[in-house]
């Protein structure tokens, strides 16, 4: 039996990406618990979904930090993860000793998020670091590890019996392991520091056409990605219940950790497609196939259930598979010692973003149901497209995927 060499390559990457999974679990902890949380408390107006993005507020908050002090790009990013995961793992802990609702849980999520800006952005960089003609495929796999992070807390909640102090003690557990896991991880030969704060690679995102198109189209599939993570279960549990199916909240977890989960296969394939294929080809197919599903989702409530579970399938696949591209296309277009930077600002405008589409999911579907909800977040890939054909067109597209646009 071989031994795999974790001084390499693959195994830092093996390594990387087990961390990545683990580390992510805590992002998605509240929504995984809230159906079990209402079962027992009460929200006040606007509570449930503010507990479900404050996550969100936290990381943009962290990634604007990160990005003026260009954290990424000039400390040892692993201590940085490291850091991050175990505040993150703390944070999350004391969750499970007090009562899941009130301003100190808000106050506790939103810490959480600043830590993950320094876990997401920052394991992409480490990724980056043993890129050679293959930065699409690596991202793809780092945010295919993030993708099954996500969705892992929607595992535990599938399992009948398991409540929201277990769900949070989890991915503690999880979070912890990845602290020390990090510690274990190489760095790449690829990996340039940056000697100062330079506060004018901010402006590149916006300044130069090539990034500021590729950041664009992030912020369309951003628009769709993270409220369609958010509110999925939901969706389906109200869709399952409404059938009259027994054991419906277990049911709809399943079908949720499987959409969610799925998206891992969608950033590996879009990541090695990408590479071979060019990164626009893949990401405006994507974006297309993830736009046309989210149009049809909130139409199919009451649909046959196989068609249903196919369409979330597939939603799941593509809702994710162009995402890596954003970030790998940024990586070959950035300067070496700014890419950590301009990853930490692409994320951040992002994960602004669905600070507003997450909050407007429950806005429209009280007035319009489900399918004005979903329909609202089609806009975003559609707009994202537009963006990437734009990018086709521009001399610096050269650069992207040896020169496969």
């Amino acid at each position: 039996m071989t031994i795999p060499d974790f001084q390499g390559k693959r195994g830092a990457l093996v390594l990387l990406l087990i961390a990545q999974v683990l580390a992510m679990s805590v992002w998605f902890s509240s929504a995984a618990a809230i159906a079990d949380i209402k079962r027992h408390y009460t929200f006040g107006v606007g509570g449930e979904a503010l507990l479900t993005s404050a996550v969100q507020i936290g990381f943009v908050l962290g990634t604007i930090l990160s990005a003026l002090l260009a954290l990424a790009d000039r400390f040892d990013p692993r201590r940085l993860f490291a850091l991050s995961a175990g505040v993150a793992a703390a944070a999350t802990a004391a969750l499970t000793v007090m009562d899941p609702v009130g301003p100190a849980v808000i106050a506790l999520r939103i810490l959480t998020g600043v830590c993950m800006a320094g876990v997401y952005p920052v394991g992409m960089r480490l990724a980056a670091t043993w890129a050679r003609g293959d930065v699409g495929l690596l991202i793809g796999l780092l945010v295919g590890a993030l993708t099954l992070g996500s969705a892992s807390p929607h595992l535990l909640a599938a399992f009948g019996g398991l409540g929201w102090r277990s769900i949070y003690a989890a991915a503690t557990i999880a979070a912890i392991c990845a602290a020390v896991l990090i510690g274990f991880v190489r760095i790449g030969p690829n990996m340039k520091r940056a000697t100062r704060i330079d506060l004018g690679r901010l402006s590149e995102s916006w300044r130069r056409p090539a990034v500021r198109k590729v950041n664009l189209g992030y912020l369309g599939h951003m628009w769709e990605l993270y409220a369609m993570w958010t509110w999925l279960g939901l969706f389906l549990n109200q869709s399952f219940t409404a059938r009259g199916m027994e054991g419906a909240t277990v049911k709809a977890a399943a079908l949720t950790f499987a959409t969610v989960a799925a998206g891992a296969v969608g950033s590996w394939l879009g990541g090695a497609l990408a590479d071979r294929h060019g990164r626009s080809t893949v990401t405006l197919g994507a974006m297309a196939i993830s736009g046309t599903c989210a149009a049809l989702a909130g139409w199919l409530f009451l649909a046959p259930l196989p068609l249903l579970m196919a369409v979330m399938i597939v939603w799941g696949i593509t809702v994710i598979a162009d995402s890596a591209q954003f970030s790998a296309s940024v990586t070959e277009l950035a300067e070496p010692e700014s890419i950590g930077t301009l990853l930490t600002v692409q994320t951040c405008a992002g994960f602004l973003l669905t600070l507003a589409s997450i909050q407007a999911v429950p806005l429209v579907q009280a007035h319009l149901g489900w399918t004005g909800a979903f329909s609202m977040l089609a806009i975003g890939p559609f707009l994202g497209c537009i963006a990437i054909w734009r990018l086709r067109r521009d001399p610096e597209a050269g650069r992207l995927a040896g020169g496969r646009a």
